[in-house]
């Protein structure tokens, strides 16, 4: 069993910016690919970026494309997405995810355990 927790979200001004953490645990856990992905209240949940297992690809939705990088600390079992030139549409709640496959998927049935979430809210 893994456990995937979040943090860093909260309230900020357009053009700000952010930085998300996810810390994984448990005694099986192995370094796997990881996403993040994102939902806004009445829509569907949007892929954000992902990133392998080793930290040397990654992907990103071409909406988050230059604003946002996705990183990872394995030594710490945490991944990072840091947000900047955030705008009102990036509003929503922020999952992290473990995939189960070797593909970096963009789907979110290649994750098998998620994160509570963390809410990010951008004004103006």
């Amino acid at each position: 069993q893994v456990q995937l927790v979040e943090s860093g979200g909260g309230l900020v001004q357009a053009g700000g910016s952010l930085r998300l953490s996810c810390t994984a645990s448990g005694r099986t856990f192995r370094p796997t690919n990881m996403g993040w992905f994102r939902q806004a209240p009445g829509k569907e949940r949007e892929f954000v970026a992902a990133i392998s297992w080793s930290g040397v690809t990654t992907k990103y939705a071409d909406s988050v494309k230059g604003r946002f990088t996705i990183s990872r600390d394995n030594a710490k079992s945490t991944v990072y997405l840091q947000m900047n030139s955030l705008k009102p549409e990036d509003t929503a709640v922020y999952q992290c995810a473990k995939g189960s496959s070797a593909r970096l998927g963009v789907s979110a049935n290649e994750y098998d355990y998620w994160g509570q979430g963390t809410q990010v809210t951008v004004s103006s």
